[in-house]
């Protein structure tokens, strides 16, 4: 067996595409590998799948290899990373190691779905190392919008390799710091890849500080005259400790509302993360407080209809209300997809007299991934001997290739999800394929697009349904008019006649054209009519709706 070992990489979800990171890294000669999985996250379904809860990775060659399993590592506790863990591992059942953060928002998770799977989760933090197999593990801690985000440390017999999960280099952050001094002593260490994080690869110069965006917030609360409510990503408590300590410094009182950003909340209260911090007051205590004296933190910055925003929005909410000139700041950026439901409740919240302030209007949010002089940094402290781009879609990642080729690095390998890159020995080279794609969450169940009959659904959505009840005596006639209903369909036709009596004489026409000797065909007679009725919807409409058709003999 001398001499036949791989190391290989091998995403199946985040590379390509912006969400449901899911990476692989093996070990051994290419029949009788073993692995490593960093990260399990989901991303979240847009109007092209109706119905659905969430999308997760297609895990069936993790679970074909779950024998050779050795262990999950997640970098940090943002649903695009460790969000699918709760569905699938079950079916992997490999020890979990993350941070306690995210081992608490895990449980706290688990706790508001009421769940009783209990996911056992091994300790992970900066400064330890963890073995499995040939493998040997260092969480480093690295600044990211969320607390206690780590790149990792992979040692291997053929080479060490970074995985930078998400990460920036904030000269004055809230909470967490990219740690240079030990990446440089990695670096002095050898590294033979840098696999690592794409999202801003199209941004030049460095991100502002957490601090700078702190700083500002305390002026916009400082001036507003009125109440001022702020959404942001509940998982950046960062962003929540800069927010309250702002409106402590303008005398003002806090409230969080959303059920995700209290449970946030509560896990990093535990943590000793919010010490320092007033008491936020509770809902019922909110109408008491003078206009000038509230501050709101909340939900649904990316316009879910069920958050706390969105039902602010509607005039939904029964505890708290707003008025004409009260302040509503957008402490985030628009996920890719969410951009018209954002745009929506900022339109409503304008039409109700509010003032509304954007990242861009002022310096409101700023994001947690590296931008292209931060990039460079990274390569300069690590040295790597190949730079593989992941976190991303195409054109961050192909921006970040090209960055890496002008940094002076000698092999920059662009993969995409489901090809197996062999890392070494030799130059860097994609040498097999894995089945990856799709799986869903769709209420109670999970499965694939046909099975969870989400096209069908989406059919629907477009086209709607008749359905058709067809009686027939021992003659094969009808024993009674056939029912129609439509539903989905509209009303009336372009004539003003009733779409579904416009259905019902296509049903009538389809049998009454069949011989009644061949009426005994009943597969034939139900056919006919589906057919019928849809040439039928056609003509008046346009459209061909989805049909069924009952079709029953009584003797």
């Amino acid at each position: 067996m001398a001499g036949t070992e791989e190391l290989v990489f091998l995403p199946l979800g985040g590379v390509g595409e912006i969400g449901m990171n899911l990476a692989l890294y093996g070990f051994g000669p290419p029949q009788k590998r073993v692995w490593i999985m960093v990260d399990c996250g989901v991303s979240f379904p847009g109007p092209d799948l109706p119905g659905v809860d969430l999308v997760l990775p297609d895990i069936s060659f993790v679970e074909a290899e779950k024998k050779n399993l050795l262990g999950i590592f997640i970098t940090h506790a943002h649903e695009d990373h460790y969000g699918a863990l709760k569905d699938l591992w079950p079916r992997l059942e490999a020890p979990l190691y993350a941070s306690a953060f995210t081992a608490g928002l895990l449980e706290a998770k688990g706790d508001y779905e009421k769940s009783r799977d209990v996911i056992p989760v091994k300790a992970l933090h900066p400064g330890m190392k963890v073995e499995v197999g040939p493998f040997l593990i260092e969480p480093v801690e690295v600044s990211h919008s969320i607390p206690e985000a780590m790149s990792l440390l992979i040692r291997t017999p053929l080479g060490n390799v970074v995985h930078s999960g998400d990460w920036k280099i904030d000269p004055e952050p809230t909470l967490g710091r990219t740690d240079e001094v030990r990446f440089r002593k990695i670096g002095d260490e050898g590294v033979l890849a840098l696999i690592c994080d794409s999202t801003n690869a199209q941004r030049e110069g460095d991100s502002p500080s957490e601090m700078d965006v702190s700083r500002s917030l305390t002026e916009i609360i400082r001036n507003a005259e009125g109440r001022v409510a702020i959404t942001t990503f509940s998982s950046n408590v960062g962003r929540i400790r800069s927010i309250a300590l702002a409106a402590e410094q303008a005398g003002r009182e806090v409230l969080l509302l959303g059920s995700s950003m209290r449970r946030v909340a509560d896990v990093a209260d535990d943590l000793g993360m919010m010490e320092g911090l007033k008491p936020f007051i509770q809902e019922d205590e909110f109408g008491y407080l003078p206009r000038e004296n509230a501050v709101v933190i909340l939900t649904g910055s990316q316009g879910e209809a069920r958050a706390a925003l969105a039902k602010i929005a509607r005039d939904e909410m029964r505890n708290i209300g707003f008025t004409r000139g009260d302040t509503f700041v957008f402490s985030s950026r628009a996920i890719p997809g969410n951009e018209k439901a954002i745009l929506d409740i900022k339109n409503a919240l304008i039409d109700q007299g509010m003032i509304v302030i954007t990242d861009g209007e002022a310096l409101v949010h700023v994001s947690g991934h590296p931008r292209r002089n931060e990039l460079k940094r990274m390569y300069e402290w690590v040295r790597p001997q190949i730079l593989v781009p992941v976190h991303g879609e195409a054109a961050h990642l192909h921006a970040h290739a090209a960055l890496g080729r002008e940094a002076g690095i000698a092999d920059v390998a662009e993969v995409r999800n489901g090809s197996m890159l062999r890392l070494a020995p030799g130059p860097a080279t994609i040498v097999d394929a894995a089945p990856f794609g799709r799986i869903y969450k769709d209420g109670k169940l999970i499965g694939d697009y046909d099975e969870l009959g989400i096209g069908d659904r989406r059919k629907l959505s477009f086209v709607g349904h008749v359905s058709v009840n067809v009686l027939l005596d021992n003659r094969y006639d009808f024993i009674a008019d056939p029912d129609v209903v439509a539903f989905g369909l509209p009303a009336l036709d372009e004539d003003g006649d009733d779409m579904e009596d416009v259905l019902y004489d296509a049903v009538l026409g389809a049998v009454e054209s069949i011989p009644r000797v061949k009426r005994k065909d009943l597969d034939m007679v139900k056919e006919a009519v589906r057919r019928s009725v849809r040439a039928a919807a056609n003509a008046a409409w346009g459209k061909k709706p989805v049909v069924t058709v009952f079709v029953t003999r009584i003797a």
